[in-house]
């Protein structure tokens, strides 16, 4: 079969997608479809009463004035007055109907679309930037909202319009209608030239938005680092530069809008005046009445001005179906983790894990293969529920691979993890992760007070609980000495309070949620010695009667632990408590030793 040439393909494609999001557009509305229905019947009366006018005004004139008849006049100014009530009524009920339904579908895309990026997996977000979803959800849901609002109704009516026009003038008067029609080649070549310049310049605009959005959160995420190194001027340049080049693509739609609609305009203004002069020397010598001239030259006016609102709509269509193509990108992510059909609800765990031959390597290295692409490799342990397992070794030995693999952050590679007997796989992640309480290196605290980001993994918790839970692990003392205590507003990723303050209420919050597995993923790292002391005797309670997997650089922290292991290259190259380890003068009594004298230093 001979293959199709390259851009017919792309065309091919383009219309599949186009088919696609119209689809997607209807289905959008489709729960609110007895109001589109209604919004469409108003819609009709409003073009047919604003239609109205050019032929009542030909009645007026060649029945009523002409003939001096007063009778014919007052009916014809009773329709007027009939056509503007019908006209105004409908209009209120097309707008606010088109409103309704537009914003309740967009409501509904939004949410749509914030539950499906909660759904994603963590890899997901390790590939794209924040800042670039963020639009997703603001700017191209704003130019979808211009598409579905005002694209809508001017499509429809504007279409109606245009074909009642069409009607209206053959009926009055064919030959001029013709006459009038010879322009519509003339528009249809320039519609289609401006529709084929302009549908990759809009896109574009999309893509450039979205790059601003997405720098602008990030520099504002890392506004203290950017502080901290003085790059404030190199950052003031990019965002120029990407402004610039936002400028651009924007400018190249000015142009094309600017040399299309004013050739439109100047289109019909020829035509105006070729039909003046034609109708008038054909009503001078009688083979057309006053009364059509007059009506036609009026109803031109509704026959350009839907030509120039269906190109001007274009503008719309174009800016809505990039951004609702950036959208359905987005709906097209499918998490890379899902549960299995028929996945079990666990039950109240014990917290057993059981890892069986396990390893591990992420996506990128899939394909590149050898040894060292392994981030965990040929694993087999058994975690008792209720023990506190410590994870040591150098940085990248695999250590925060091995939690993300019992928080099933990601699936095995190979083998299989295990909690209770159960694979992660065949069961329901949302049962698995409501049981499980992580504690990250840095504490990330949402705004809001200190109370809610303590209840946050329990939202049912009494304030004896969070306050029995802070006391726990040592965080009341300085909650009680903020200005509104446990109702302390935190401010955005907890900015009002220390490094350690921000840890202390992540420790709480874990202990509130009860989890019965809980990692602490180098979780003392940012507190300082004294911290770290303080709240010791809080870890111990913390961990107490769950399994606790416990990673840390710190080895002051795991001295107590109830067994240490530790990975080397993503291999198990020790276990045992930490006495035993120190004995066996190994891999582990070295890195203890290396410790050891940094702190004395």
């Amino acid at each position: 079969m001979r293959l199709l040439p390259t851009e017919l393909r792309r065309r091919l494609r383009q219309s599949q997608g186009r088919g696609r999001k119209l689809r997607g557009l209807a289905e959008l509305l489709s729960p609110y479809r007895w109001r589109v229905l209604a919004m469409f019947a108003s819609l009709l009366a409003a073009t047919a009463a604003a239609l109205a006018p050019a032929p009542l005004a030909k009645l007026a004139i060649d029945q009523g004035i002409r003939r001096h008849d007063v009778g014919t006049l007052d009916l014809v100014v009773a329709a007027f007055l009939v056509s503007a009530v019908v006209y105004a009524i409908a209009s209120y009920a097309q707008t606010y109907l088109v409103g309704w339904v537009g914003q309740r579908a967009l409501q509904d895309l939004r949410v749509r679309l914030f539950a499906h990026l909660q759904s994603l997996s963590i890899g997901f977000y390790s590939r794209n930037r924040a800042g670039v979803m963020i639009s997703r959800l603001t700017n191209d849901v704003e130019a979808l909202d211009q598409l579905v609002e005002d694209g809508m109704a001017t499509l429809f009516q504007s279409g109606l319009t245009l074909i009642g026009v069409v009607v209206i003038l053959v009926v009055m008067d064919a030959h001029l209608a013709l006459l009038t029609f010879l322009a519509l080649p003339l528009l249809a070549a320039g519609g289609l030239a401006f529709r084929i310049a302009s549908a990759d310049a809009y896109r574009l605009t999309r893509e450039r938005i979205a790059t601003i959005t997405g720098y602008l959160q990030e520099t504002l995420s890392g506004i203290r680092v950017v502080r901290a190194f003085g790059q404030e001027p190199r950052h003031i340049a990019r965002f120029g530069e990407l402004n610039d080049a936002n400028r651009d693509a924007n400018m190249t739609t000015v142009r094309l809008n600017a040399a299309y609609f004013p050739g439109v305009e100047l289109l019909s203004a020829l035509v105006t005046v070729e039909i003046l002069v034609i109708g008038g020397v054909e009503a001078i010598n009688g083979h057309t009445s006053t009364g059509v001239v007059f009506a036609f030259i009026a109803a031109l006016n509704n026959f350009f001005d839907p030509i120039q609102q269906l190109s001007q709509l274009y503008t719309t269509y174009q800016s809505g179906m990039a951004a609702l193509d950036k959208i359905f990108e987005l709906l097209d992510e499918r998490p890379e983790l899902s549960d299995a059909p028929g996945a079990l609800t666990l039950p109240r765990i014990r917290g057993e894990l059981r890892f069986e031959h396990l390893s591990f390597r992420y996506g990128s290295e899939q394909s590149r293969g050898g040894e060292d692409s392994w981030a965990l490799r040929e694993i087999d342990l058994v975690i008792p529920a209720g023990q506190t397992v410590a994870l040591v070794g150098a940085t990248g030995a695999g250590k925060s691979t091995f939690a993300k693999l019992v928080a099933r952050f990601y699936d095995p590679t190979e083998g299989r993890v295990l909690v209770d007997g159960h694979d992660l796989r065949d069961v329901r992640a949302h049962s698995l992760r409501s049981q499980m309480g992580i504690v990250p290196q840095e504490g990330f605290l949402f705004s809001g007070t200190v109370r809610e980001n303590i209840a946050f993994g329990r939202r049912s918790a009494t304030d004896a609980e969070v306050v029995s839970a802070a006391r726990a692990v040592g965080a009341d003392g300085f909650i009680a000495a903020l200005e509104h205590g446990y109702d302390t507003q935190v401010g955005e990723r907890g900015v009002q309070l220390s490094a350690g303050q921000r840890q202390l209420i992540a420790f709480a919050r874990a202990l509130v949620a009860d989890p019965r597995i809980l990692v602490l993923d180098e979780a003392t790292s940012n507190v300082d010695v004294h911290t770290e002391s303080l709240i010791e005797q809080g870890l111990r309670r913390l961990v107490a009667g769950r399994t606790a997997i416990v990673i840390a650089h710190r080895l002051s922290t795991i001295r107590h632990a109830g067994r240490i292991i530790v990975l080397k290259h993503g291999r198990v190259v020790e276990q045992g408590t930490h006495e035993e380890l120190l004995d066996a003068g190994g891999h582990y009594w070295r890195l203890y030793r290396d410790w050891a004298e940094q702190a004395a230093a």
